[in-house]
């Protein structure tokens, strides 16, 4: 898909890049000229992508493998934007989990888990580029909730829980940041066709006709689509949006049918 954002000479790091929607992210700033710093648990997954982004354009990405729920190692990774391209414009808060179970057998470890990763998790980062903004006069941060940040489903009492803790975080950190130039907003993608959701309905684990019924729009969303919205929230055509949450579910959240 093509973009219409110009990220030349601005420093972008995207947690969660070695698969899924940080994948496409990547790729997406990549493609509009970004500098990446990508950070992922899965350190063969993020070496590849990129390996594969600098192919295309040489110098243009740096692979960092640890855990957002490493305090330590999500405040080295900003410091090592900076150390290495000199700065540090927009953070794609993105790495998360899902951990779905019916309730009453939900297991503590978990919920604790969900919660830590989704939640805690965004937040250290959040926090770890929001220092290093304040010390070089603002930027943008963008985090991933989900559609059931905003709306509920059946076993998903962790993710909607931690998702919805994201909404309520982003407009925290955008009212504390605004007057340090720094702005925080969130993304609530709905459901997306990837090869994750591909894999689920050969497995008879997700219907896709019944979800393409119940979203007005009559389709999944595309991961291109997810990291077109990304790009906007991170770009200078947002530069008056602050502390918001942009549900791209395709209609979803705003229909009440079941």
């Amino acid at each position: 898909m093509q973009t219409h954002f110009d990220f030349s000479g601005r420093t972008v790091l995207v947690t969660g890049a070695a698969s899924g929607l940080g994948l496409s992210m990547a790729r997406a700033f990549a493609g509009s000229g970004a500098v990446l710093v990508l950070f992922d648990m899965d350190r063969a997954g993020v070496e590849a992508t990129a390996a594969a982004l600098n192919a295309a354009r040489a110098g243009c990405a740096f692979a960092l493998a640890g855990s957002i729920t490493d305090k330590a190692a999500v405040t080295a990774a900003c410091r090592y934007a900076v150390e290495t391209t000199g700065r540090l414009d927009v953070v794609m808060n993105n790495a998360g989990i899902s951990g779905n179970a019916p309730s009453l057998e939900l297991a503590e470890e978990t919920w604790r888990h969900a919660i830590d990763v989704n939640l805690t998790g965004a937040f250290l980062v959040a926090q770890a580029a929001g220092q290093v903004m304040v010390e070089l006069g603002g930027g943008s941060i963008v985090n991933t909730s989900s559609m059931y940040g905003v709306v509920a489903a059946p076993e998903r009492a962790a993710y909607c829980a931690a998702k919805a803790g994201v909404v309520a975080l982003t407009k925290v950190l955008a009212i504390e940041w605004a007057a340090q130039n720094i702005r925080v907003n969130a993304i609530g993608p709905g459901y997306v066709r990837t090869a994750l959701t591909e894999t689920l309905a050969q497995q008879g684990r997700l219907d896709l006709d019944a979800l393409h019924r119940r979203v007005p729009a009559g389709r999944l969303g595309t991961p291109d689509e997810i990291a077109q919205a990304a790009l906007f929230l991170a770009s200078d055509a947002s530069a008056y949006v602050t502390g918001q949450t942009l549900v791209a579910d395709g209609g979803w959240s705003s229909y009440s049918y079941l």
